[in-house]
């Protein structure tokens, strides 16, 4: 077992998650992969049952329908957290982000509990969006900073990296948000505590398969939750106290990485 975890959530990624499954194993660092499948009518599941056959670094967490991608990413967590990985990221399993940037991730993770993935940082880094979606989704990171206060460009991307004691500090379960405002949710629930939250530059390129998942239901939610959010942290716009940061954890090469 590697000391870092992928967790990513699928439901019809059958194309995406061989060439997926390559990349992450060729990695400078070794990494483990989990794919948390909603029963994909396209035999997703199957397909990755058959490729953690082949491959020791992959697993599969098979879920009975789909409820959303909160609850698949704390399943994930939480099968994460009953082993011993240090690093738990989370991705898409579509391409949209870059798996050449996870060294960079646990790099940064090294002196902090959280890593965000931002496509604004310095700029904005969107490949194959169109402008309402980007708009939308600016315009959100901005509602978020002037509602909770946290400052940072891109509050709602999905790729990311946990320290270990960062999950264990919440309680999954509690977790109510379900689409992209369990992004929001999380990030804000670590920060609040003063945990150390850094943000490194990536390049988002849209899916060119498969379709996406946003909804008018997934905007609605992130409208209230993010009010709601403010209210637990006492309507303050800052953290409640101050963690110091994490020790660093050099990762070991694996066998299948040794020169």
């Amino acid at each position: 077992m590697n000391q870092t975890l992928v967790v990513v959530p699928t439901y019809n990624e059958r194309d995406n998650l061989p060439p997926l499954v390559e990349r992450l194993l060729k990695l400078p660092v070794p990494v483990d992969l989990l794919v948390v499948d909603d029963n994909s009518p396209d035999g997703t599941g199957k397909l990755a049952d058959e490729l953690a056959a082949k491959h020791p670094a992959v697993h599969v967490l098979h879920r009975q329908q789909k409820q959303g991608l909160g609850r698949a990413y704390c399943a994930g967590f939480t099968w994460a957290l009953e082993r011993d990985y240090e690093f738990i990221m989370e991705m898409d399993g579509d391409f949209s982000h870059n798996p050449d940037d996870i060294p960079r991730f646990i790099e940064a993770a090294q002196n902090a509990y959280l890593v965000l993935g931002s496509r604004y940082c310095n700029g904005i880094r969107v490949i194959n969006w169109p402008l309402s979606r980007l708009m939308l989704s600016k315009g959100a990171a901005e509602y978020v900073r002037l509602i909770t206060g946290m400052p940072f460009t891109d509050p709602t991307g999905g790729f990311k990296c946990f320290r270990r004691r960062a999950l264990q500090s919440l309680d999954l379960n509690t977790i109510e948000s379900n689409g992209y405002c369990f992004q929001i949710e999380m990030t804000h629930k670590i920060w609040r505590q003063g945990m150390q939250v850094v943000e490194v530059p990536i390049i988002f390129t849209d899916r060119f398969q498969g379709t996406s998942k946003m909804s008018g239901g997934i905007i609605n939610e992130a409208l209230w939750m993010v009010w709601k959010l403010w209210f637990q942290n006492g309507l303050r716009r800052s953290p409640r106290s101050k963690v110091p940061p994490p020790e660093p954890i050099k990762q070991a090469n694996s066998p299948q990485h040794a020169k």
